[in-house]
């Protein structure tokens, strides 16, 4: 009985898609200025309403990416007592990591936590 309890709850296939792709968005930003927070924002803008798993999932995803945006300024600063180009291509490597981790969790139905962020959006 507890397992049909459970699977009423978890999400469906749609909302494992949305929200895998509120995580992978975040590679955008490798190629649009901003892109790897306006993704998640506009997915979750668009999805949270009818999506629970999606409203999940888009506001971590937003909240990752918004304090990897803080370390990558306070890195660019670092950079004029050089520390920063270090700083940074740790940040990189890191967020191609978690995301990658958190999109598979998301896909799996899992509602993922990354780890170090800051809650902005709660």
């Amino acid at each position: 009985m507890a397992q049909d309890i459970e699977d009423v709850n978890s999400p469906d296939k749609d909302e494992r898609l949305w929200g895998m792709l509120c995580h992978l968005i975040s590679f955008s930003g490798y190629l649009i200025p901003f892109g790897s927070v306006l993704g998640p924002l506009i997915i979750w803008l668009i999805k949270k309403d009818e999506m629970p798993f999606v409203n999940d999932q888009g506001k971590e995803s937003l909240n990752f990416q918004l304090t990897m945006l803080i370390a990558v300024i306070v890195s660019a600063i670092l950079m004029l007592v050089f520390i920063g180009f270090l700083l940074l291509g740790v940040l990189i490597i890191y967020q191609i990591i978690v995301v990658i981790m958190a999109s598979i969790k998301a896909n799996e139905g899992v509602r993922y936590r990354y780890p170090y962020t800051i809650r902005f959006i709660k």
